[in-house]
């Protein structure tokens, strides 16, 4: 279903079946397969390919030669029905890759809102990037991947599969990552490590002192007291129960399963 008030390219392929919501825009030599859902608002550059099951919200921005929702290079993959759903404001920037899930992984790769994926930036299979993270040009996920909100990733950077990328943490640039990196800690290197906390980060998000020196202590607890994970969660348990921002450390630490970067 194709709505009136959209603009397509007569040199664009929309295949039977594919959902085109008012308000959008697509360019030249643009391929949308018949399983995909385009919300309102959303344009596709040139040279885009958009195929499966894939669904994207609204007000979306893709440039071109993007390809999104296209068969994913886990050698197990079978051809199963597999999804990408990607929501809404983001800006999706050239030769940027973003691949449908497997069935091993529920079959679903996710991208929230307001996020911004610069030239050849790779989602793989059965990734979870949640709203408003940068990732630089050349970054890559492997499959499986977790990043949670205002996350950063440097350019030429890369995430082993399976690992977190926790909130308002930054990876810089030509990074390699092997293991979980907590919310808002500074990671650098191959492998990575910490460099510190993203404390200029923070403040520009709105967080106060209080909450910001809160998160420091936790973050010492962490890497500078010398007690093990298990060791130090009851004082960040005491820390969050004053400051619900550190609260995050010990809900990323449930979920973690390759274990944090040192």
């Amino acid at each position: 279903m194709i709505d009136k008030n959209t603009v397509i390219h007569p040199s664009s392929v929309i295949e039977r079946g594919a959902v085109i919501s008012s308000g959008v825009r697509i360019g030249p030599f643009c391929y949308v397969g018949s399983g995909v859902a385009i919300g309102s608002g959303t344009e596709l550059k040139s040279h885009v390919v958009i195929n499966g099951m894939t669904k994207i919200g609204c007000d979306n921005q893709i440039f071109q030669f993007a390809s999104v929702g296209e068969i994913n290079q886990d050698l197990k993959y079978a051809g199963e029905i597999t999804r990408v759903e990607i929501g809404d404001r983001n800006c999706i920037r050239e030769s940027v890759t973003i691949h449908r899930g497997t069935a091993q992984g529920a079959g679903l790769t996710v991208i929230g809102c307001d996020n911004l994926l610069m030239v050849n930036t790779h989602i793989a299979h059965d990734c979870r990037v949640g709203s408003h993270c940068i990732f630089a040009n050349n970054a890559t996920l492997g499959g499986h991947v977790e990043v949670d909100d205002y996350a950063i990733i440097g350019g030429m950077s890369a995430v082993h599969q399976f690992c977190i990328i926790g909130a308002h943490a930054l990876v810089g640039g030509c990074s390699g990552v092997a293991q979980d990196v907590p919310p808002f800690v500074i990671a650098q290197g191959n492998h990575a490590t910490p460099f510190g906390l993203n404390a200029e980060g923070l403040k520009r998000r709105g967080f106060t002192k209080e909450a910001i020196s809160a998160i420091r202590k936790a973050y010492q607890l962490v890497y500078r007291s010398g007690k093990t994970l298990e060791e130090v969660e009851p004082d960040i348990a005491v820390l969050s129960a004053t400051q619900p921002a550190v609260k995050v450390f010990s809900d990323f630490f449930a979920r973690s399963k390759r274990g944090i970067i040192r």
